[in-house]
């Protein structure tokens, strides 16, 4: 084991497997894949099984489901064509939506969908990639008639309808009214889809088409995409979503036959992409590396830095960190970071063993993905067992506590 380079403790490892080794054995996670890089040191460790009831191993290529660590890809396609000048921060984007032209506001979020007033102006890009262009999940609001519209209309993933294709969608989309005026105030998921369509009208090419392209293509993300080839469908585990009062295993999706066993009609920038932890740490060293792989540059240094930095103002972190603080019962103590970038968390505040600065996101499939420019470190963990009980959101905790404490210097 060499400490020079990577500075893990050989202690701190050994506890770093054991901790997640633990989960496992509880029979709450039935299976995980783990890595944590640090210079030219990388470890990965796979426990467990891919079915809850047994079944073939957990491997280092096992094929998950990324739910919204996909966000994070999302806002690189994005900053392509931003460094190409394809697209600029404040352009219009009824330009290529005109969906969203002549927006009309709530007057009140729980208010008809018909109680409006004129959006005291359009939306620009700069609102879609921080997600304040006016409208988004947001927890705080469930049962009012415009959360019951977006669910109703099949604007969001998680629902046993898949969402329609991205015209039809964004046709939808443009039949609602805005929950905020754009630009004010943060609201979750939404934006991330909106940027797949924005990509692909803008590119002319569908969304997975141009990601492949620009980004899959020269990090060597082989196995990443909107759906899994039928030839390798065997290393896609299902994704469960245990009864939460219970703890039962109930499978949310299937991997054969399931929804991610054929091309979807809408490639979500959200929470579509499937990949594997190797294609995710070739992407998070990317960004840790100011925007190259290799010899190759993906994105230009400013543009990652732009990615990674908090864009909230001090009011719109305020909102961001309450919907955290005050839903640790729901979230079960995830999310609390303080800022947000272009589709990721980014650390303002040192809340837990990580330092200010880190960036990356958290999936509702289990999964964690994110990078620290202060430590140099890199860490992912996946499962696939869906946050409707404590267990994925605690084992991603211990996680990161363990990779922190591993830390040799």
């Amino acid at each position: 084991m060499r400490h020079g380079n990577g500075g893990f403790s050989e202690a701190g490892l050994r506890r770093w497997r054991d901790v997640l080794a633990r989960h496992v054995e509880s029979g709450r996670i039935p299976g995980l894949v783990a890595l944590v890089s640090r210079g030219d040191e990388t470890h990965v460790e796979a426990i467990g099984t891919m079915r809850h009831d047994g079944g073939p191993p957990m491997s280092r290529d096992t094929i998950f489901r990324m739910a919204s660590t996909s966000k994070p890809v999302t806002a690189a396609a994005t900053m392509v064509l931003l460094d190409e000048c394809g697209l600029r921060l404040d352009d219009l984007v009824q330009t290529w939506l005109p969906e969203l032209a002549d927006r009309q506001v709530l007057k009140r979020i729980d208010g008809p969908l018909d109680d409006t007033v004129p959006a005291r102006r359009p939306i620009t890009v700069r609102d879609v990639l921080t997600s304040t262009f006016g409208l988004g999940m947001d927890m705080t609001s469930l049962g009012t008639p415009i959360m019951n519209a977006v669910f109703g209309q099949g604007l969001t993933p998680d629902l046993p309808e898949p969402m329609p294709e991205p015209d039809e969608w964004m046709r939808r989309l443009g039949t609602l009214p805005l929950m905020h005026h754009p630009g004010e105030h943060w609201q979750y998921h939404i934006g991330n889809d909106l940027l797949g369509v924005l990509v692909a009208r803008v590119t002319g090419r569908s969304f997975e088409t141009f990601l492949r392209e620009r980004a899959f293509g020269p990090l060597g993300m082989k196995d990443t995409g909107f759906h899994v080839p039928a030839d390798q469908i065997h290393r896609l585990p299902p994704l469960y979503a245990p009864d939460p009062q219970t703890g039962e295993f109930m499978v949310w999706d299937e991997a054969e036959g399931g929804r991610y066993s054929r091309p979807p009609a809408f490639q979500g920038g959200g929470g579509g992409l499937v990949s594997t932890v190797d294609d995710y740490h070739a992407y998070f060293r990317m960004l840790l590396n100011g925007g190259t792989h290799g010899a190759e540059r993906i994105l230009s240094r400013p543009a990652v830095e732009l990615m990674t930095t908090n864009r909230l103002t001090a009011e719109q972190t305020a909102a961001r960190t309450a919907l955290a603080t005050n839903n640790v019962h729901i979230s079960y103590g995830q999310g609390q970071h303080g800022g947000w970038g272009f589709g990721m968390a980014v650390r303002t505040y040192r809340g837990d063993y990580a330092p200010t600065g880190q960036f990356g996101w958290d999936g509702g499939s289990g999964t964690s993905t994110y990078a620290d420019p202060t430590t140099g470190l890199t860490g992912i963990l996946l499962t696939q067992v869906g946050m409707t009980v404590p267990a994925p959101a605690h084992v991603i905790h211990d996680f990161w506590t363990t990779v922190y404490q591993a830390l040799n210097d």
